[in-house]
């Protein structure tokens, strides 16, 4: 059987459509008109192929963390209470909500009920199914445990959802913070002081310096603000259109990497990626220099990646996995060290996970390190500003009443 995408119209005149399992398009059609729907198409729920890493319809998109998560949890639940893949797949299609993940597990299920392996139906959907994912697979299938396998999955997958989040929420409240700063001195600037400081300038009075300072950055504010707006936002979509090329994204990625706190922030949140995905590899049983291409892929920073690269290449050449990343001058000492016991003790897939325990750890920590730093910062720089504003204000009333008496 194979899965198929129809669209059809109910007895009211309104659009459904969705998926079904059938053996061929007309029993759709005769399943849809038992149903009292009139069908408009009927096709195959089928990718193009792996090679071309493109989808039709609703492939193009991938799934969520959670969403991914989700599936993996009830696959590895019913894989281990001893059901065929193909009878699991079509449980967890039957329980999908969304009827585009539906259609999505029927073609997998379709693939599978041909021949192929899980592993393989998997790749036909790159976009859902990255290769960490399916490499994972493949070694499970290989090792005859691949029930335990998905359920490693779906704890690595949550887990990266819940960092993920964590870090999100983490930075949520001082990024709202400094936007909140920027729009209240904006309107302080544009719409408060010039009515304000209107009344010294009638005065005719001589104002002090700081108070024409104000009064210049309100009239700029108040004539060229739009303008700066609409140049940053130029500025910015020119700048993500030149680091689509790869010379300027490797050298922009480095500057990253030498500033203050920054560069700490995005080395600790690679190291961590990549530890955690090395970890969940090599318990899978995916081969070391595989695992380490996996594992480079999953790194943002693309100095970051090179360095990798190019350690998974000497380590395929017969070198040490811990020399090799210690020649790439990315990863902290620690972390080195924990590699290089485990390579000695022949355990190096427990010494990853741990190491990929400990370098979560060590992310959160820098997470409220930079939080905990940005947050005076702001009010300090809100409070200069008010400060600032405060006292272009009260310099003028205060020379005004001194000639007044």
């Amino acid at each position: 059987m194979a899965a198929f995408e129809y669209l059809a119209l109910d007895p009211a005149g309104r659009r459904q459509k969705g998926v079904l399992e059938a053996d061929s398009a007309r029993q759709v059609r005769q399943m849809l008109r038992d149903r009292h729907l009139a069908p408009l198409e009927v096709h195959l729920s089928r990718p193009r192929e792996v090679g071309g890493g493109a989808t039709q319809g609703w492939f193009q998109r991938g799934l969520s963390a959670r969403d991914l998560a989700l599936i993996t949890r009830q696959l590895a639940t019913l894989v281990q209470a001893a059901l065929p893949i193909e009878e699991a797949l079509g449980a967890v299609a039957a329980q999908a909500a969304s009827p585009r993940i539906q259609a999505m597990l029927l073609a997998v299920r379709g693939r599978v009920l041909e021949g192929h392996d899980l592993a393989g139906s998997l790749r036909a959907f790159p976009a859902a199914f990255p290769a960490l994912y399916c490499a994972t697979v493949a070694a499970g299938e290989h090792t005859g445990h691949l029930g335990p396998v998905l359920e490693q999955l779906a704890d690595y997958t949550e887990q990266r959802q819940q960092s993920r989040q964590k870090i999100q929420l983490a930075l949520l409240y001082p990024v709202i913070l400094m936007c909140a700063s920027l729009l209240i001195v904006g309107f302080l600037l544009g719409y408060v002081v010039p009515d304000v400081v209107r009344v010294f300038v009638d005065s005719g009075q001589t104002l002090p310096t700081l108070t024409r300072v104000l009064i210049a950055a309100s009239a700029w504010v108040q004539n060229w603000g739009w303008l700066a707006v609409l140049l940053s936002v130029l500025a910015v979509v020119l700048a993500r259109r030149a680091l689509r090329e790869e010379a300027l994204l490797l050298r922009w990625h480095g500057l990253l990497l030498r500033l203050p706190l920054i560069g700490r922030l995005v080395r600790a949140t690679d190291c961590a990626r990549f530890a955690s995905t090395l970890a969940i590899l090599t318990q899978s049983g995916v081969p070391l220099v595989e695992a380490l291409g996996i594992g480079a892929e999953v790194i943002s920073n693309r100095a970051i990646r090179t360095q990798v690269v190019i350690a998974a290449q000497k380590v395929r050449e017969g070198g040490s996995l811990t020399r090799a990343l210690e020649a790439s001058g990315q990863f902290p000492p620690m972390m080195l060290h924990m590699i290089a016991s485990g390579e000695r003790s022949g355990e190096l897939d427990q010494m990853l996970a741990r190491t990929a325990r400990n370098q979560e750890s060590d992310l959160s920590a820098q997470v409220a390190l930079l939080v905990g730093l940005f947050e005076p910062a702001m009010l300090v720089f809100m409070g200069a500003v008010v400060l600032v504003i405060v006292l272009a204000i009260l310099l003028p009333i205060l020379s005004l009443n001194q000639l007044v008496g």
